[in-house]
């Protein structure tokens, strides 16, 4: 792939924008305005789903073998679930969310009507001074609260605010890149392949790349609870790559600095055939890469297999470790995967 670096800081640089747009599941009207106005100034014509999602056609000859890349623009989030008497909230997490995660993290309460407020997530009774029993408590959604950045004390003040049960909380993203390539932000699964694939897009356009089969691009706003690939595929598609965060872990190979190819995830193997192709990507490019099997994972591209598409089916992503969580990647990683994709679709 020419001028690699070029679209890896692009792919950055655009992760970096969607990392600002707050898109917790259910809430990702703006996050996909951003995505349609992107790809409609890269001179591609992206079609908004029903549903919300983003699909946009790249383009290529064979349009009977199609490819799906599918990335997803939701993130974890949480919900006010109930207004305490206190003037506090409760929440619950919107998908895979660990309450340990957030712990003291700054977020903002988003109302359906009046606005928003900003606020943090606190243990209940949160002082080390006070509480004599906070150094042995495991968070938890139970022992948890939002504490509002207003002034209230009660339930009716709350309320007065416009802030209701059924809003969205949006957990501030603390996005960094160092000056050594380390990518550090909540909700890198999955912006910052969406960024990647922003990038494949956009190298196509700019070296006149036309694929031999056709390419399309859905970026999904549902994967985080499940059902974000299960519709949307276009006619003539047979495989279909979820490009996702790729697992670093005890027990994987994979690091932040590498491209990660699940052979098999917790909803089982992948297409062998796929696989193996994307290994013969990756040699072919001179990309760094693992194979791993991830114990705790589900895709899009599951998603869509499970709701009865007929297709063959695979799984990359730069390394990302502390999934869920303050996650870390790498430049490396970004490059990586920009390698595999472009070698995958040119083969």
């Amino acid at each position: 792939m020419n001028e690699s670096k070029r679209y890896t800081d692009l792919a950055v640089e655009q992760a970096a924008a969607l990392l600002a747009i707050d898109s917790p599941t259910g809430y990702t009207a703006n996050a996909e305005a951003h995505l349609l106005k992107t790809f409609r100034d890269m001179g591609y014509e992206p079609v908004h789903t029903v549903k919300g999602g983003v699909l946009v056609d790249l383009g290529g000859t064979d349009s009977q073998n199609g490819l799906l890349l599918e990335a997803h623009c939701d993130t974890l989030g949480a919900m006010v679930a109930e207004i305490k008497g206190s003037g506090r909230l409760r929440l619950v997490p919107l998908g895979g969310l660990p309450a340990v995660m957030i712990n003291t993290e700054s977020c903002r309460v988003v109302t359906k009507f009046d606005g928003d407020y900003e606020g943090t997530v606190q243990i209940c009774n949160a002082s080390t001074h006070v509480n004599g029993e906070l150094r042995s408590l495991v968070p938890s959604y139970d022992n948890m609260e939002l504490v509002l950045d207003e002034l209230v004390s009660n339930a009716e003040d709350v309320k007065a605010l416009g802030i209701g049960v059924g809003d969205i909380v949006c957990v501030k993203p603390r996005t960094t890149v160092t000056g050594k390539g380390y990518i550090k932000s909540r909700y890198l699964d999955d912006k910052l392949s969406a960024g990647i694939l922003i990038a494949l897009a956009k190298y196509l356009k700019d070296q006149n790349v036309t694929p031999a089969r056709r390419v399309y691009l859905h970026f999904t706003v549902y994967e985080e609870v499940g059902h974000g690939g299960a519709g949307s595929v276009p006619g003539g598609v047979t495989e279909a790559i979820s490009v996702d965060m790729g697992c670093v872990g005890n027990g994987l190979q994979c690091t932040e600095r590498q491209v990660s190819i699940c052979a098999k995830d917790s909803g089982g193997p992948y297409s062998y055939e796929v696989v193996r192709k994307l290994i013969a990507a990756a040699k072919a490019q001179g990309a760094d890469y693992a194979v791993d099997v991830y114990p705790h994972y589900g895709s899009d591209v599951e998603a869509t297999l499970g709701a009865g598409w007929d297709l063959r089916h695979g799984l990359i992503g730069p390394g990302v470790y502390a999934s869920h969580g303050y996650e870390r990647s790498h430049k490396d990683g970004v490059e990586n995967t920009l390698k595999v994709l472009v070698g995958y679709i040119t083969e």
